[in-house]
């Protein structure tokens, strides 16, 4: 295959290439409704589309202009943002001048405390805190069902654990929610139902350490009663201990995100000893016993997303050397998330999926450049790469659960946010970015030229305009003038905080997608270089002389 694909290729026609798909949808933003002035205008019929990027935000997601001699359409500065500049197109010769970032404002300790402790803390607290009762009434010989099914607990909260990421249970769920809720439920049990979805992390995180924590406390009865126990009972139960709890600490979040080879080693195929363990260590018991059900269902589910696994061909495009577009055969619903490696078992890597439809032809993923495999795809565009057939909803898939929406992000964040708003035209997309076209290319650029009118969407161009927008003034013109219900954010760490705690001071739940890594630039006097960031974690540094740095 070639690296390199027409942008005649991109667009295809027919109805069919935009049919939305309402079987399955994903959010990461939620909100309630409130009025608002039209966010944009059309002005000599021209057709204004700064569309911008912060480029290095995320492996899964980036932004693209589209070309200056495409028809444009102005944003009215008042329906846009207070602080956009004048509609005069500024000089390429003269950049803009820059305007200062706006006072940051003081958010209420409530505020904060509440988006701290989200419903993945909540989940997470009362799964923990259920399962140490259960082990505090057990030593005290007040569980008695505990006493006879020590290995039920452990196998149960394992095999929740493991639903929990399983990429066919979620899609069932996020199935049941769609059509279930979809024509009848109020916003506030779409919202609360959309915020479950997003966060049943908590319940793997819980289950986990809750298994592993029974488990301890079985292998501790055992070795208590050891005069009755084989020898090889103990150490095959001490064994898979060892194991759940290796793979158990390499997912903890200082580990994953600062060492995520350790992470992907540790946690996938020490757990999948740790699994072939547990049979052995009540291969007995469990053929007659309920535990043999959980068992089954926990190495079925391990299974069932690796049997998907294939090796497919893919069309690279580089734009630019931050970014690869790649192009894969067949179309995908909305809010969709795709893993892909160069090879069949190691280094998966998560990237949002950008389709015209189920029946469209191609969907697309945008990977920036920020680590070695992204860098590799750029340098050395691969014809084929292995990926899962079986895709994973991320919370973007529940869109399909709101009438109406806005979907906001920054810089790579198009990635997540653009399958949304071409699959229904009751999405409003706002982009903020820098320079896009020239990084991304004419394919996402055509994609969103073809399938988004003018009036549904705002693309600030930072770079152009001098700055990014006030985005939470930006936020409240739009929601009031959209009608919308509720609002997607992607963007890094500081503009997802930023939007979240605004949108709880004006009464609006937002539901947010996090970056998967941010670079930060800094420069002193004599020195210069690059910050990779994961979260809120430094996870590597690059210094060079400014002089080099220049250069």
């Amino acid at each position: 295959m070639s690296s390199t694909w027409s942008a005649g290729d991109v667009t295809l026609g027919g109805s069919a290439s935009r049919e939305f798909d309402d079987a399955e949808k994903g959010v990461y933003e939620n909100m309630q409704r409130l009025p608002i002035l039209p966010p944009s205008a059309l002005v000599h019929d021209k057709r204004v589309v700064p569309l911008n990027i912060l480029s290095p935000v995320s492996p899964v997601h980036e932004g693209i202009t589209p070309t200056v001699s495409n028809p444009m359409i102005p944003l009215k500065p008042e329906a846009a943002c207070p602080r956009s500049p004048p509609a005069e197109k500024p000089s390429e010769d003269k950049p803009v001048q820059k305007k200062p970032p706006p006072p940051k404002r003081k958010v209420s300790r409530w505020i904060l405390f509440q988006l701290w402790f989200n419903t993945y803390r909540k989940f997470f607290t009362f799964v923990t805190l259920l399962n140490l009762a259960g082990i505090i009434m057990a030593a005290l010989n007040r569980f008695p069902y505990a006493e006879k099914h020590l290995g039920a607990l452990v196998l149960g909260n394992l095999l929740c654990a493991i639903l929990m990421r399983n990429e066919l249970f979620l899609r069932f769920l996020y199935l049941i929610a769609i059509h279930g809720l979809r024509g009848w439920a109020p916003i506030s049990i779409k919202l609360a139902v959309t915020s479950i979805l997003q966060h049943v992390g908590g319940i793997h995180s819980g289950c986990a350490l809750s298994g592993a924590a029974w488990l301890v406390f079985k292998i501790v009865d055992i070795i208590r009663h050891h005069k009755i126990q084989h020898d090889a009972v103990i150490v095959t139960g001490i064994i898979t201990s060892i194991l759940v709890i290796i793979s158990i600490i390499s997912a903890f979040p200082w580990v994953r995100n600062t060492h995520h080879n350790v992470f992907e080693r540790h946690h996938r195929f020490i757990g999948w000893l740790g699994l072939a363990a547990t049979w052995i260590f009540d291969g007995d018991a469990l053929i007659s016993a309920q535990e043999f059900w959980f068992a089954l269902g926990m190495t079925v589910f391990v299974l069932i997303p690796w049997v998907t696994v294939r090796e497919v061909p893919v069309d690279v495009e580089i734009p630019s050397p931050k970014v690869a577009v790649i192009r894969f055969h067949r179309g995908m619903q909305q809010g969709l998330l795709g893993r892909i490696s160069r090879s069949s078992i190691m280094e998966y890597h998560a990237f949002g999926i950008i389709s015209e439809g189920k029946r469209s032809r191609y969907h697309y993923m945008i990977c920036g450049v920020q680590g070695d495999f992204t860098k590799g795809l750029v340098t050395n565009p691969p014809k084929t790469l292995w990926t899962r057939e079986l895709k994973f909803a991320g919370v973007g898939h529940a869109s399909a659960m709101f009438n109406r929406g806005i979907r906001i992000c920054t810089g790579t964040g198009i990635g997540a946010a653009l399958s949304t708003c071409i699959q229904s035209d009751k999405w409003f997309l706002i982009w903020i970015g820098s320079d896009q076209e020239k990084t991304f290319g004419p394919t996402i650029t055509g994609l969103i030229r073809k399938h988004i009118e003018p009036e549904r969407m705002i693309l600030w161009d930072s770079k152009k305009r001098g700055g990014r927008p006030d985005t939470m003034q930006l936020l409240k013109d739009t929601w009031k003038s959209w009608g919308a219900e509720v609002i997607f954010i992607t963007s890094n760490m500081q503009g997802n905080d930023e939007m979240m705690q605004g949108c709880r001071e004006a009464g609006i739940v937002p539901i947010v997608f996090l970056p998967v890594s941010v670079l930060r630039l800094r420069e002193s006097k004599d020195t210069a270089g690059i910050d990779i960031v994961l979260g809120r974690r430094q996870i590597r540094s690059l210094t060079y002389p400014t002089s080099f740095a220049h250069t």
